[in-house]
C-alpha cells in the first residue's frame, strides 16, 4: 500500500529535481541578489554587499522605470485589443470547415511559430526607408513616408512594432476562437433566434459571453508578453529613437523588457533582479484582477 502511494512521486521526482536546480534556485538567488549590490563581478556569489531595499527604491523613484512602464502599458493597448478583435472576426469568417478555410487558418498560424527576433528583422527590412516594401508601396500610391521613417519616428516606432507583432501572433487567437466557436451548440443559437436575437445580437449576447474565458486568457498572455517584450525591440529599434520628455532624454520604445536587458548588459545585476521582481508583482496583480473581473461578470 505504501509503495502504491510513493509510485506517483517517483515518476515526478526527475522533473522536481530539474525544476529545483534550474528554476527554483535561480528564482531564489535572484530574489537574494535584488537586495544586494555586486562589488566583485569575478565572484558573483561571494562579492556582494547588502543594500536592503535600495535597489527597489532607486528603481521606483527613477524616471527611467516609470517611462518604460508607461510605454509598456501603451504597447499592451496597441497589442491586445487589435489582436483579440481581429482574431474573433477572422475566426468567425473561417468557421466553415472547408479546404480553403483550413489553408487560411494554417497560413495565419504559421507566423506565430516563427522566432520573434526573425520576425523583427524581416519587418525592419519592410519598414526601411526608402528601399523597404512599405515605403515604396506608399510612394507609388502618392502617400509620403513620415519623417524619420516608421522606426525612426518617435511617435510611430512603437505602433509599427506593435503592428508587426499583432500580425505575428494573430494566428494563435484564431485557432483558439475557432475551437471555441465550434464548441458552442447550435441549439443555443436556435433558441436565441426564437427569442428574437438575430445578426449582431447573437454575436453580442451569445458568442462573446461564451468565449469570454478565451478573451481573458489572451488579455493576460498579451500583458505578460508586453511586460517581457524584448526581442522585437532589440531587432527593430534598439530601444530608440530618442525623444525629450519632461526635460529627460528618453527612448521611444524602451519598454520594461528592454530596460531589464540594459541593466543586465551593464552588469547592474542587483537593480536588474529588483526590476524582474517588480514586474512579477505587476504581472500577478494584473492576472488576479483579470480573473476576478471575469468571475464577477459571470
Amino acid at each position: 500500500m505504501k509503495t502504491d502511494k510513493l509510485t506517483p512521486y517517483l515518476f515526478i521526482l526527475p522533473f522536481t529535481l530539474i525544476f529545483i536546480v534550474f528554476l527554483g534556485f535561480p528564482f531564489l538567488y535572484a530574489l537574494y541578489l535584488s537586495f544586494h549590490r555586486v562589488v566583485n563581478l569575478s565572484n558573483v556569489f561571494g562579492g556582494l554587499q547588502f543594500v536592503g531595499l535600495k535597489n527597489y527604491t532607486q528603481l521606483l523613484g527613477g524616471f527611467d522605470f516609470w517611462w518604460s512602464f508607461g510605454l509598456t502599458l501603451v504597447y499592451a493597448i496597441l497589442l491586445i485589443p487589435p489582436n483579440i478583435i481581429l482574431a474573433i472576426l477572422i475566426a468567425r469568417a473561417l468557421m466553415r470547415d472547408t479546404r480553403l478555410n483550413r489553408a487560411y487558418r494554417t497560413l495565419f498560424f504559421l507566423p506565430f511559430v516563427l522566432d520573434v527576433f526573425v520576425v523583427g528583422v524581416v519587418w525592419t527590412l519592410i519598414y526601411t526607408t526608402p528601399y523597404g516594401v512599405l515605403p515604396q508601396l506608399l510612394n507609388r500610391i502618392g502617400i509620403g513616408v513620415p519623417s524619420g521613417g516608421f522606426l525612426g519616428n518617435p511617435y510611430l516606432a512603437l505602433p509599427s512594432i506593435a503592428f508587426a507583432i499583432v500580425l505575428k501572433n494573430i494566428g494563435f487567437g484564431i485557432v483558439l476562437f475557432t475551437a471555441a466557436f465550434g464548441n458552442i451548440p447550435k441549439e443555443v443559437y436556435e433558441a436565441a433566434e426564437l427569442d428574437g436575437a438575430v445578426g449582431w445580437k447573437k454575436t453580442y449576447y451569445i458568442t462573446l459571453p461564451l468565449v469570454k474565458p478565451i478573451v481573458a486568457f489572451l488579455v493576460v498572455v498579451g500583458f505578460m508578453g508586453a511586460l517581457s517584450g524584448f526581442a522585437e525591440i532589440y531587432a527593430m529599434t534598439g530601444g530608440g529613437p530618442a525623444v525629450q520628455v519632461f526635460g529627460h532624454i528618453a527612448k521611444a520604445t524602451k519598454i520594461t523588457g528592454y530596460l531589464l536587458f540594459e541593466n543586465l548588459q551593464t552588469l547592474k545585476l542587483g537593480p536588474a533582479s529588483a526590476l524582474s521582481f517588480v514586474l512579477l508583482v505587476f504581472a500577478l496583480a494584473f492576472s488576479l484582477v483579470s480573473l476576478r473581473l471575469l468571475r464577477r461578470s459571470d
